[in-house]
């Protein structure tokens, strides 16, 4: 990928990855000039975050400290990584889940 597609899309890659508001606010700001390295990692942010509602809501239901703080390490290590790989203007897809993201949103 080009340094110049990296440096346009960086933004609102970084931005991606805060839970809930971010992929809405990322997908606001790549709606007009689509940036293709702000697609990747927006639809990994996305993903991201609807893992994290999926999951929180099923694990709700358990009302277990120890899953909920595996659920919360898992979905900030993911996020973690995802975000230190759109500031180095890497694309590199989240461990376990970040193909399955790709495929799935790959509209945006």
């Amino acid at each position: 990928m080009e340094p110049q597609i990296i440096k346009e899309g960086k933004t609102a890659a970084i931005i991606s990855y805060i839970l809930f508001v971010g992929p809405l606010i990322a997908i606001s700001m790549n709606s007009e000039n689509k940036n293709s390295f702000a697609s990747f990692h927006i639809r990994q942010g996305l993903g991201l975050t609807i893992t994290f509602i999926t999951l929180g809501i099923t694990i709700s239901h358990f009302e277990n400290l120890m899953i909920a703080a595996s659920m919360w390490i898992f979905i900030s290590v993911l996020a973690m990584y995802g975000l230190f790989s759109a500031a180095m203007g890497k694309t590199t897809s989240l461990p376990l889940l970040g193909t399955i993201f790709q495929k799935l949103f790959k509209n945006l």
